[in-house]
């Protein structure tokens, strides 16, 4: 076998500094991106647990397309097709403040949120129905008392799944490069691409999905297990 393996190559100079680009960029939309999901995903479970039911079409139909189609189509379509479905002046802002990370986040955010709603849903329902009842009963509204009672508790069942779909939008993230955004994959093909030595770009690109993810479902554990355990209900 003829191939050289130059791991320097890949880890310092110029392509050492794009990695670490890519690993920012990374971090940067899965991050946005699990912030708005949790957002996305807990409006929709609440809207599907609602009695109006336009809403509850609406949520479910949310769910069963989004869920139900590749990501990488979700992703062209947002990227290809938003200026004929969102406002001119969204569409201008999104041109001048990045549009390839903007897609890229709306695509991960609908698309995990259809699962992460689900999840939520599921929560929701191993709560005692007598809870709600009991809240109303109270005074409080149908918000607040899903905010204030049912949410926090079904919050704390679901973490387990929820870690799961978040590490799965961490590693969905490198589907972004097929739009331009220049994150941790899209870094290892130009390296490739550059210098032929696809073998150590991809595998250093591996093992930092590997290290980001591992970090997150340590820290996740780490807060169930430190500051949920202590919560009474």
């Amino acid at each position: 076998m003829n191939y050289q393996f130059d791991w320097n190559l890949v880890l310092s100079g110029q392509y050492g500094q794009w990695i670490i680009d890519g690993v920012k960029v990374t971090l940067q939309i899965s991050a946005v991106s699990i912030v708005f999901t949790l957002l996305l995903g807990t409006i929709v479970a609440v809207m599907r647990m609602s009695k109006f039911k336009p809403f509850e079409w609406f949520s479910f139909a949310f769910v069963e397309f989004f869920r139900n189609t590749p990501l990488l189509i979700q992703i062209f379509f947002w990227y290809f097709g938003s200026y004929a479905i969102l406002p001119e002046g969204v569409n201008e802002w999104l041109y001048d403040h990045d549009f390839e990370f903007a897609a890229g986040v709306i695509s991960l955010t609908v698309y995990t949120a259809a699962f992460v709603a689900e999840e939520i849903r599921a929560g929701i329902n191993s709560i005692p129905k007598n809870q709600l009842e009991a809240s109303r009963a109270t005074g409080l509204s149908f918000l607040q008392a899903y905010r204030y009672v049912i949410l926090p508790q079904a919050f704390r069942i679901i973490i387990p799944p929820l870690i799961s779909q978040s590490l799965n939008l961490i590693k969905n993230s490198s589907l972004v490069m097929t739009i331009g955004v220049m994150d941790l994959t899209y870094m290892a093909r130009q390296i490739e691409s550059y210098t032929f030595h696809g073998f150590e770009a991809f595998t250093v690109a591996t093992v930092i999905y590997l290290c980001i993810s591992l970090v997150v479902s340590l820290m996740i554990n780490m807060y169930n297990k430190h500051f949920l355990l202590q919560i009474k209900y």
